[in-house]
């Protein structure tokens, strides 16, 4: 009786309490929500090939990547079909993975239709051996921003955070982290270094007081990040490490 008492006297109240029942309409219903998640989506090239030394933890490495992809509703296409390095193929692409990739990986055309998809905005981001890759091709040492050279053995090290930028901002000032630690060669003088190791915490670095281990660069009219880390299988479960990837290739994304 206090319910019918209520509708009687107040009109108001009895058309909020009907529809304070009411299903509220989907976002498909509304015709964004669909929409909006079509427009979203980022499409991830992951290349593993290997023509020198192969890196036992590149199954982790694109399985991590899939999960990454999967949370942030990117399409991830793994191969290491160097075909799918043509003009028009890539430019499907928002970035480019090169993960673990090791010695001449790609042929002439290749090579170019890599050289066009980054002087058009495209983005590449380079994992650990990325840096230990076409060693007879200068504009590639110039996108990574470094040859490998090196390394001793596997082992903790101290890393400094040299920049708060997404792919460090989580890590504080300093990071122990077991990895394989490489030294490297001609290392560009344009890189905007984001971890250096601290050569004092570990055996075997032969850089001296600025060993960058992990940078960044505008370049060529795209954009590069590369990380050193990602050797071992471990690595792809540590998820300081994952969301140091994961917010370096957003950082170079193709817009």
């Amino acid at each position: 009786m206090k319910s019918l008492h209520l509708l009687f006297f107040s009109p108001v109240l009895a058309a909020a309490l009907l529809l304070q029942d009411a299903p509220l309409p989907s976002p498909k219903a509304i015709g964004s929500g669909s929409t909006t998640v079509q427009q979203s989506r980022k499409s991830i090239l992951v290349f593993s090939a290997t023509r020198g030394f192969r890196h036992a933890s590149i199954p982790d490495g694109i399985k991590a990547i899939q999960k990454i992809g999967a949370r942030n509703n990117w399409d991830i296409t793994a191969t290491e079909d160097s075909l799918v390095f043509n003009a028009e193929n890539l430019k499907k692409f928002h970035a480019i993975v090169l993960l673990n990739t090791t010695g001449n990986v790609f042929g002439k055309n290749e090579e170019a239709a890599l050289q066009q998809y980054v002087r058009s905005g495209g983005g590449v981001a380079g994992i650990h051996a990325a840096a230990d890759c076409e060693y007879e091709w200068p504009w590639y040492n110039q996108l990574i921003g470094g040859y490998f050279e090196s390394h001793p053995a596997i082992q903790t090290a101290s890393i400094l955070v040299k920049e708060k930028h997404p792919a460090t901002a989580h890590l504080g000032s300093n990071w122990l982290h077991k990895d394989e630690w490489y030294n490297y060669k001609s290392v560009s003088p344009a890189i905007k270094v984001l971890l250096e190791l601290d050569e004092k915490s570990y055996q075997g670095g032969k850089m001296g007081s600025y060993h960058p281990i992990a940078w960044y660069q505008d370049f060529d009219g795209g954009k590069m990040f590369y990380t050193g880390l990602g050797h071992t299988s471990e690595a792809y479960q540590d998820e300081k490490f994952l969301m140091h990837v994961e917010n370096g290739i957003r950082e170079i994304m193709k817009k």
